[in-house]
């Protein structure tokens, strides 16, 4: 092996380690209103069952949003459902985002 094709192996690795790196920076975390215990449901709507209950206090992640039930909540009323998981979905009402409409990319 070439002292050319380790440095290559090197950074490969060195630049997946920073891309991960950028994208847990990249995702925000917004705080579910305040004296709020959050049901978290298998779908965005509240026809699909709780998985858990988020306790006061909590922050999620939003990797995507897309429209369900509408709920009425302490931001407002709203169609949003934020995905905070794989397969576990708030409803945007309860979360503060600063928005009325979306702030991540829709799920597909």
């Amino acid at each position: 092996m070439s002292v050319d094709q380790v440095d290559e192996a090197g950074s490969d690795e060195g630049e997946t380690v920073a891309t991960a790196a950028v994208a847990a920076e990249a995702l925000h975390y917004y705080p579910v209103a305040p004296g709020v215990r959050l049901n978290v449901r298998r779908g965005p709507g509240t026809q699909y069952g709780i998985v858990r209950v988020l306790p006061e206090g909590a922050k999620v992640p939003i990797f995507c949003q897309t429209p369900g039930t509408t709920v009425s909540g302490p931001y407002g009323t709203s169609n949003i459902w934020d995905n905070i998981d794989d397969g576990e979905f708030v409803s945007d009402a309860y979360v503060l985002t600063g928005s009325d409409g979306y702030v991540a990319s829709r799920c597909s």
